[in-house]
């Protein structure tokens, strides 16, 4: 089974900046294509989502996305701050399209990976991003430990991303949406087995799939009821039926993260 990291460290970035050769994690036969959006989706905007920020390289190169929680804290996935450093990242806020030059572009200052996270296991996936800018944009709320209730079986979920529409599929340049379904974590580890572990990971996807977040989604927002429960993390492959996205389930984190976030 080919756990895939969904971050966009992909040839393209690879050859173009040393950061991304650093970090790069896809394990999976794909992780040679071009970087590419969300898979199912439909083109969205960052005045619709205000707090959905683009994670760069320091040529602005988009390769992961991250959720803005306070005017200085951006949430991320661990995966995608591997082997980075806080001159080697920028966070870019108000921008949907990944070739604009429009809205506020900040260094980061700070980078918090949760320590227990590790590439072999895929778990305890959460980041948090101090900026050296503050960003005018309205920020997203996020789950509090105690609302465990949110990833009940069925319930409705948004996800958004620069990300690829499909594992080898071409690249789109507007931020993107879907919505997909919360997975059962019984129905998740049939598909997943033991890398599934449900007290730090929970799914989301259909069945027959078609619908999923993909590469250069990492680290953006699992939103239900419009408000930030969990964070791209990995998968087989991109939408494929029976394999389900699998995310950060950030009730078991927000703790460490309002913890960051007040820090």
């Amino acid at each position: 089974m080919f756990a895939l990291n969904r971050a966009k460290k992909a040839a393209a970035l690879v050859a173009a900046t040393a950061a991304a050769a650093a970090t790069a994690l896809l394990s999976a036969p794909t992780a040679a294509a071009a970087p590419q959006p969300i898979v199912g989706g439909t083109t969205t905007t960052t005045t619709a989502y205000p707090f959905m920020m683009q994670i760069t390289d320091a040529s602005q190169n988009q390769f992961c996305g991250g959720t803005l929680v306070s005017a200085t804290k951006v949430v991320t996935a661990a995966h995608c701050m591997v082997g980075e450093t806080t001159g080697s990242v920028r966070v870019v806020g108000g921008r949907t399209y990944l070739n604009g030059t429009n809205g506020t572009v900040s260094r980061v200052s700070k980078i918090w990976i949760n320590p227990d996270y590790t590439d072999a296991t895929n778990g305890d996936d959460v980041a948090v991003l101090t900026l050296a800018t503050s960003m005018s944009y309205t920020p997203a709320s996020y789950v509090s430990s105690s609302q465990t209730g949110v990833y009940a079986a069925g319930t409705t979920a948004r996800i958004l991303g620069w990300g690829t529409t499909s594992e080898n599929g071409g690249s789109s340049n507007q931020l993107r949406t879907a919505t997909v379904p919360v997975v059962s974590d019984s129905s998740c580890r049939s598909s997943y087995g033991s890398d599934f572990v449900a007290t730090d990971m929970v799914c989301a996807g259909y069945t027959s799939g078609g619908v999923d977040t993909c590469q250069g989604d990492s680290g953006g927002p699992l939103l239900i009821g419009g408000v930030l429960a969990g964070i791209t993390s990995w998968g087989e492959g991109c939408a494929e039926a029976g394999y389900p996205g699998v995310y950060t389930r950030l009730t078991t984190f927000s703790s460490l993260v309002t913890a960051q976030v007040n820090s």
